[in-house]
């Protein structure tokens, strides 16, 4: 079921990342001398002592004397004190979701990520949102599609497509919705969890804004009352005589729906594809130092525009070195800390720190890692506005490349090449 996904990933220990040093019996090409081995280590993590906070590695910076926003630079240690392997311009690839704005409702909230405050990401945009238990964020669609994936609680999700077929499901922790453009739908927090429920919803444009989309409430407060009763063959003039004047957008629903619940019976039937994904209840594939799930349109196939990786990287190991050939990645970060570095060709490289409740984003092609740097399981979402998942491995492409050919550019020796791996997912004890 996942043969072309699961070739996608791979999760090297640490002790294995570092390449052998190049023997002192190899001399430096004609052209450029050898790399530099030194460390390049993140230099504190986010709860380091504020005081050994300093812009300094090695000989290179000073301390700061001016003001400083301090948490700040705890939380941004590579930004502050990077390696010395960054160089360049690289546009910046992060933006926590704790400096939105936040549009506060009775019964819940929604903070958004998109072209405005994120300039990078071009192909995709984020919303965070949270429903109190009962708490409706009300009938709308989109020009995009939506995509969700559960934090917390449970969700009871409702749509009606083009051919009057309609769906109704509860989602949980972990579980996937997804609707097609144009699909008019609802959401509606359980009573499952205390607090309701909370989401990550994902659109496949990047200048999308929740703030712009197709309320029924506010449609129809824009409609004249005549026609409103000419379109439903009201037989009372008092019967839409309450709607009203404005969108309701995120509301108590004044009742808290059930999983028993079902759809009214539509003569059309249900949709063909269902709307939502279970992916907690998917198998995981075990790696080394970690685990993946993968899912995309071969197993959800209503999300034609939507892939997912749901990843976790133990501590002391990466995902490892690769790219995405022809999609952006779109990052959210749940667990952990993390350190990346992006680089962009011709020189281009810079590394950036995430915590929980962090975006990233890396445009299509550019090589990149993940590395938990922390003591506690890494674990994030790889996000591509696509229908099935792609990535390519640096290990397994120098693995398929004529060994003289690698040797040449890298002046690797015999063993080392041979302990490159021809497959994915890679799986490598210590050094």
């Amino acid at each position: 079921m996942f043969s072309t996904s699961l070739l996608s990933f791979v999760l090297l220990l640490d002790s294995v990342v570092a390449a052998p040093s190049t023997t002192d019996s190899i001399e430096a090409t004609a052209t450029v001398p050898f790399a530099s081995t030194e460390s390049n280590t993140i230099l504190w993590l986010p709860d380091a002592d504020p005081s050994e906070v300093k812009p300094i590695r090695g000989g290179l910076g000073s301390s700061v004397i001016g003001p400083d926003n301090v948490p700040l630079d705890i939380e941004n240690a590579d930004l502050f004190a990077p390696p010395t392997t960054d160089h360049g311009s690289v546009k910046n690839s992060k933006w926590p979701f704790s400096f939105s704005h936040n549009r506060l409702q009775t019964g819940g909230w929604a903070r958004e990520q998109n072209l405005n405050v994120l300039p990078i990401a071009t192909e995709m945009a984020g919303v965070n949102m949270r429903l109190e238990p009962g708490a409706i964020r009300e009938l709308h669609w989109h020009v995009t599609a939506e995509w969700a994936y559960v934090l917390k609680g449970k969700t009871q999700i409702s749509a009606v497509d083009a051919e009057g077929r309609n769906y109704l499901d509860t989602v949980g922790p972990g579980d996937l919705w997804y609707f097609p453009p144009g699909i008019p739908h609802a959401l509606q927090a359980t009573d499952d969890d205390p607090d309701g429920s909370e989401f990550l919803l994902v659109f496949d444009d990047g200048t999308f804004s929740e703030d712009s989309t197709f309320l029924l409430t506010d449609w129809l407060a824009h409609v004249p009352y005549e026609v409103i009763e000419r379109n439903f063959q009201a037989t009372s003039p008092e019967a839409f005589a309450h709607i009203p004047e404005e969108e309701l957008y995120i509301f108590p629903g004044g009742y808290v729906p059930s999983s028993s619940d079902t759809a009214p019976e539509s003569p059309q039937g249900q949709v063909p594809l269902p709307f939502s994904f279970q992916l907690s209840k998917l198998q995981e594939t075990k790696l080394a130092g970690g685990s993946v799930k993968i899912v995309d349109s071969s197993i959800f196939n209503i999300s034609k525009t939507i892939a997912v990786a749901e990843v976790t990287v133990e501590p002391g190991a990466i995902r490892e070195l690769h790219w995405h050939p022809t999609q952006a990645e779109w990052g959210f970060f749940l667990e952990g800390d993390a350190r990346v570095t992006i680089f962009a060709s011709t020189g281009n490289a810079r590394t950036f720190n995430y915590q929980p409740g962090d975006i990233s984003y890396v445009p299509a092609a550019m090589g990149h890692y993940v590395e938990n740097i922390g003591n506690t399981t890494l674990k994030f979402l790889e996000i591509f506005k696509t229908d099935r998942f792609q990535d390519i491995s640096l290990n397994q492409w120098l693995a398929l490349t004529p060994p003289q050919l690698v040797k040449a550019h890298l002046n690797l020796d015999d063993d080392t090449i041979s302990k490159l791996s021809k497959t994915k997912p890679v799986v490598q004890g210590p050094a």
